[in-house]
């Protein structure tokens, strides 16, 4: 149990280069509206939907609410793999969250993103109709749509019946969500997510990888009693503080928030994790 801060030095000549990148995009293109459409379609991607080395497709699966929604990809071929639950921001289901997913299937696991909107219909193209969307949610029944999907991966023939659970901003605190809920979960790394109630935490049986960004006062706010919980509880976890980086530090759709050094330190450090828990 431990925690480890991180010095990102190289953050604000990272957010330079890449923030002028894209003002110089918009004085070619003519405007914010090219610009957004542009920055997006370059920077959601680091995988491709199409790449031939993974099945990816959208599947429903039994949640508390009814039928939810996920995106699924895995690495070609009979093998089978373990598993992670990979869920998404306050957002919905994204295509960066997509891509998140396929990552890890080329790293060698089955991943399913599911999408919490699914008991309202899914995640809609417009983007303002998603926050009243997230606030007609049942917080409850969420939480156990997630662990049904920990229940369906544990279960799916085309997985060891490991399975880990990662999130990110809202999707970090239904992780920790999630380890409190479901004993059976075998590994958690929540990505700068709220804290979940003290007296639950004694619940969790996952071993935990935690990243935290520096920069990020009102959750980070939430540590110290969460550590303190983790340790009288026993919990195996280990903890980073990404001094330097901000909230939401590892979506490279965000130029704002994207901080490559962080993400892909934090990165390795949640593969490696896995494979070692999940073997």
């Amino acid at each position: 149990m431990e925690t480890k801060p991180e010095k990102l030095d190289r953050e604000s000549a990272l957010k330079t280069d890449r923030r002028e990148f894209l003002k110089r995009t918009a004085a070619i293109t003519g405007g914010s509206l090219l610009l957004n459409s542009f920055s997006a379609s370059l920077f959601a991607e680091i995988t491709k939907a199409d790449d031939s080395r993974l099945i990816t497709e959208t599947i429903k699966y039994n949640g508390a609410s009814g039928p939810m929604i996920a995106y699924m990809a895995r690495p070609k071929g009979k093998k089978k793999y373990p598993a992670i639950v990979v869920i998404h921001e306050n957002r919905g289901l994204q295509p960066h969250i997509k891509d998140v997913a396929r990552r890890f299937a080329l790293e060698g696991f089955v991943a399913l993103a599911p999408d919490a909107l699914s008991p309202l219909g899914g995640t809609p193209e417009k983007a303002e109709e998603i926050g009243p969307m997230f606030q007609k949610l049942d917080n409850e029944m969420t939480k156990k749509d997630f662990s049904a999907a920990v229940a369906y991966l544990k279960t799916s023939p085309q997985t060891t019946g490991k399975v880990g659970c990662t999130g990110f901003c809202w999707g970090g605190s239904m992780t920790n969500n999630v380890a409190v809920n479901t004993p059976d979960l075998d590994a958690a790394v929540p990505y700068y997510g709220g804290q979940p109630k003290a007296e639950d935490v004694a619940k969790i049986k996952a071993p935990m990888l935690l990243h935290y960004a520096g920069n990020d006062a009102r959750i980070n706010a939430g540590i110290p009693d969460f550590e303190a919980a983790l340790k009288a509880a026993k919990v195996e976890y280990t903890l980073y503080m990404y001094e330097g980086a901000g909230h939401a530090f590892n979506n490279d759709s965000n130029p704002d928030r994207y901080n490559k050094e962080a993400a892909d330190l934090a990165w390795g450090r949640t593969i490696e994790f896995f494979k070692k828990k999940l073997k």
